[in-house]
């Protein structure tokens, strides 16, 4: 199984390496059966008997690691292509024979020439303590991943392809991964939801565009067919320029800022959309209908009860919802679309709700239908006992859906589209569970005390207008960030 190669972290990794064992970095590569490698390989451990200071990377001329780095060492170099042995130290390249140094043209060596001119390459270096081949490189501004699997028979040509893109764009890197290990498989996957794409080994990502088991993915075409001629190589090479010029960087890296940003995401909506005027007014009205009949015993026990039940209702209806938005948009071009459509209607609602602030009652709020709240009222006053409660807020969690589910969906489309299943499951828990914490937190100082129904009713009354602003505020700067995120390729 081959190494993974990510060009970026190769280079720093093998040069940190050299500078923290004060060591000098020769690059050598060698084909398998070559007598002159096999002879300057010995020239090289003569001179480690006798020349202490440096190390030999060996990388074989057929692998696909040589072939992504090696034309960039050429072009660095100022030396054309030739045959094997090629060697690289300090600022000499002896390629095939020929000599290459700064300030001199190419020189052809043979035989004692050329091992006289390695040995003095290595000491010179040594002496000098020039930096690894590696840091003439030109930095990578862009990043092709690339899957492939044991006993393919397609990956082989994909490979060939991306050695040719490598060669041809020194700026751009290339990560190999190979399928058949629950870290590449995971990855794999949850790039395949970035792009928006379906499909097996092989597999490359770059820029906006994914190539999977023969079929193109950008966000104006969804599975389209890669057939390997000029128009779709062409197409490709449109995606490297771009992601070059843009300096788009790595499709893993653009991956782990999804995941940050939504989680990150998932934490401050739901602690904004947990101080909800809605759910407050129903939890007083419960807890003062048992200091009523004289059950103060009980305040804490009810509160957590209803807690609970909301967490509960909350969680099965919103894994109900995200998990049809995970399997209704699979493609990327209605995925799109959808998001889009969403975050409009979020930052609608959101500018809609902040404008209580100053005229809270005037037109309609988005919150409990007045029609309802006689039976909302009705349900609390047939309340008696802690499972009571618990059906009460079973029950209230529905009526309580046009208050409070705004921000819930705007997150749940989000997670449909940038989560797996289990940390969609994992996050839509830490969501409920950030959403409750404000009931529990009232339940407590109610039962210890702190506070009384009254005075909370009369707080959460003063406040309403500032906790709609609030809600609002959060679907607006939802709506507007999974707009930005869509635009940028996040979502």
């Amino acid at each position: 199984m081959r190494r993974p190669l990510i060009l970026a972290l190769l280079f720093s990794a093998l040069l940190s390496a050299a500078v923290w064992a004060g060591t000098t970095e020769i690059l050598f590569f060698y084909e398998e059966g070559c007598p002159h490698c096999a002879r300057m390989t010995e020239v090289l451990d003569e001179l480690a008997t006798t020349t202490s200071g440096f190390s030999v990377e060996r990388l074989e001329i057929g692998s696909f690691e040589a072939r992504d780095l090696l034309p960039r060492l050429l072009t660095a170099y100022g030396a054309e292509m030739g045959p094997v042995p090629l060697i690289f130290v300090g600022d000499v390249a002896i390629v095939g024979g020929t000599l290459y140094a700064p300030g001199q043209p190419p020189v052809a060596l043979s035989g004692r020439s050329e091992e006289l001119a390695l040995r003095d390459a290595v000491e010179k270096t040594v002496q000098g303590g020039t930096p690894s081949p590696l840091s003439r490189l030109p930095s990578t501004k862009a990043e092709l991943v690339l899957f492939t699997a044991p006993d393919c028979p397609d990956c082989f040509r994909l490979e060939e392809l991306v050695a040719d893109l490598a060669a041809r764009y020194p700026e751009l890197g290339v990560t190999r991964r190979v399928l058949g290990t629950a870290e590449s498989d995971a990855l794999f996957g949850k790039l395949l939801r970035l792009f928006g794409a379906r499909g097996k080994a092989p597999a490359l990502f770059v820029g906006d565009m994914a190539i999977v088991e023969g079929r193109v993915y950008t966000k104006r075409q969804a599975g389209a067919a890669f057939t390997y001629g000029g128009e779709d190589v062409a197409a490709l090479e449109a995606v490297v320029d771009k992601a070059i010029a843009t300096k788009a960087g790595s499709p893993i890296d653009k991956l782990r800022v999804r995941e940050k940003a939504t989680l990150w995401a998932v934490i401050g909506a739901a602690a904004l959309d947990s101080i909800n005027p809605c759910d407050f007014a129903v939890m007083i009205l419960l807890l003062g209908r048992l200091l009523v009949i004289g059950r103060r015993g009980k305040v804490l026990w009810a509160g957590l009860a209803f807690a609970a039940a909301i967490y509960l209702m909350y969680f099965l209806m919103g894994f109900v919802v995200y998990t049809i938005l995970g399997a209704s948009l699979g493609t990327r071009s209605l995925r799109s679309g959808y998001i889009l459509a969403i975050s409009c209607v979020a930052i609608l609602m959101g500018l809609w709700q902040m404008k209580d602030l100053l005229w809270y009652g005037r037109w309609f709020s988005i919150e409990v239908p007045e029609r309802w709240k006689p039976k909302v009222k009705r349900v609390t006053d047939s309340v008696f006992s802690v499972p009571g409660v618990f059906v009460a807020g079973l029950i209230d969690a529905l009526f309580l859906a046009p208050c409070t589910s705004g921000p819930y969906i705007a997150i749940l489309s989000l997670l449909s589209q940038t989560t797996s299943r289990l940390q969609g499951v994992l996050l839509l828990l830490l969501y409920n569970l950030i959403f409750v914490l404000p009931l529990i937190a009232i339940a407590t100082t109610v039962h210890l005390g702190f506070t009384t129904t009254a005075r909370a009713e009369r707080w959460r009354t003063a406040r309403t207008g500032k906790l709609h602003f609030v809600s609002g505020l959060v679907m607006l700067l939802l709506g507007v960030g999974m707009i930005v995120g869509l635009q940028l390729g996040y979502i």
